[in-house]
């Protein structure tokens, strides 16, 4: 009798439990869920909303504002715009942009009194180096293709590698077109770079790389392929948080960047997705591409071994090695550029903006490709070094590879 008194309050004491804790999660569920932000309207026009009765000043920053012009140590470079938010009665302050949004994915953070923050209200964040904000996105044209669509989906795995180069094991990312896992097919590959304080979360976290895949293979715009996508920081193993060096804050200045190290164990990564992965082993079926530093990786790498790729992509790609850097990779530049064209590549696609730092750069090495009469494909677009941009060429540079 007593043990079934015992067991009894047991189960009391447990179903009591149950319900405390589902009343607090309706609570946490409800508490807050009144203010909706961004508000999408149906002519395009967002709202951002927050509530900060206590604030004095609140102001959004984001790619949707017109943008300012700020220094740089490489000159004058875009910055996101910057707009006030009013304060209402009830304490929410609230910015509606004067016109509708054209379609394109955005980002904005908050500015409270001077801290920046996220909005509390929208769960959807990015990270880009050490910057952390939220994002929207305006449905329509090519901002569809950075959609989750309801077409075949392929696969991303966080997968791991040994660099007998480097000594040490490290990661990337690897998307696997639909259909890779039963198929039994072949596939070409498509390594793809991030920029500088990047790492191989980048083209699928800012870039919609799988996204802009799925949509465009989707459609027959593009052939399936393997895109893997490298960190290109060789002091790193992975990307930040994961390694064993614990949550560490995110930096660009990183020591062997940009020094001829990721050139020279780019082979380990070929030769281990070659043999992990169903793969087109041969030039014609290889691709490089990448942003910024990852636009000079491709532009480095590629050269250094002319028979590795058949198309190579720069993305408002740095040009020159920095200062200081030495190594054997960059010595004989143009010699090994006459070796890269001699053999013919398939495709040379460089992409810049109008307002991009590197514009100067690039401009001065197409004027060399010129001069030599090695024959490449170039795109220019608006704006500046943002991800917007990268997303453009990505989306212009797939549907040309291995036709």
């Amino acid at each position: 009798m007593k043990s079934m008194l015992l067991m009894k309050r047991w189960l009391f004491c447990f179903v009591a439990l149950l319900t405390g804790a589902a009343g607090s999660a309706q609570a946490a569920l409800w508490s807050g869920g009144e203010l909706i932000s961004p508000e999408i309207h149906p002519d395009n026009r967002v709202t951002i909303r927050v509530a900060a009765p206590d604030a004095r000043k609140v102001e959004v920053t984001g790619d949707f504002l017109p943008v300012r012009q700020i220094e740089t140590p490489y000159g004058k470079a875009e910055a996101p715009g910057l707009a006030p938010l009013t304060r209402l009665e009830n304490g929410v302050w609230e910015y509606t942009t004067p016109a509708p949004l054209a379609p394109e994915l955005y980002s904005y953070t908050l500015l409270i009194d001077g801290c920046k923050t996220v909005d509390p209200n929208n769960v959807h964040v990015a990270r880009d180096v050490a910057s952390v904000f939220n994002i929207f996105l305006i449905e329509g044209g090519r901002a569809d293709l950075y959609k989750v669509n309801d077409v075949p989906h392929g696969t991303v795995s966080r997968v791991w590698y040994p660099s007998p180069t480097l000594g040490t094991d490290r990661r990337m990312t690897i998307y696997t077109p639909a259909g890779y896992e039963s198929s039994g097919r072949k596939y070409p590959v498509f390594y793809l770079l991030h920029g500088m304080g990047g790492d191989e979360e980048a083209w699928v976290t800012l870039g919609r790389a799988a996204q802009i895949l799925d949509n465009l293979i989707a459609e027959g715009k593009a052939e399936p392929m393997i895109v893997v996508m490298t960190n290109g920081n060789v002091a790193m193993e992975a990307a930040p948080g994961e390694t064993a060096d614990g949550l560490i804050r995110p930096t660009m200045h990183l020591p062997h960047t940009m020094d001829g190290e990721m050139e020279r164990h780019f082979p380990d990564v070929v030769e281990y997705v070659d043999a992990h992965y169903r793969t087109i082993r041969r030039r014609e079926a290889r691709a490089i591409a990448g942003l910024s530093m990852g636009g000079f990786h491709s532009l480095h790498i590629s050269k250094q071994y002319p028979g590795m790729f058949g198309y190579v992509g720069l993305f408002s790609a740095a040009i020159l090695p920095r200062d200081g850097a030495s190594s054997p990779i960059y010595a004989d530049s143009e010699a090994k550029l006459a070796a890269q064209f001699a053999v013919s590549p398939l495709l040379y696609w460089i992409g810049i903006g109008k307002n991009d730092f590197l514009y100067a750069a690039n401009a001065e090495y197409r004027h060399l490709l010129d001069e030599k009469g090695y024959p490449y494909r170039y795109y220019e677009s608006e704006g500046g070094h943002t991800w917007r941009n990268w997303r453009i060429y990505l989306t212009e540079f797939v549907p040309l590879l291995f036709q």
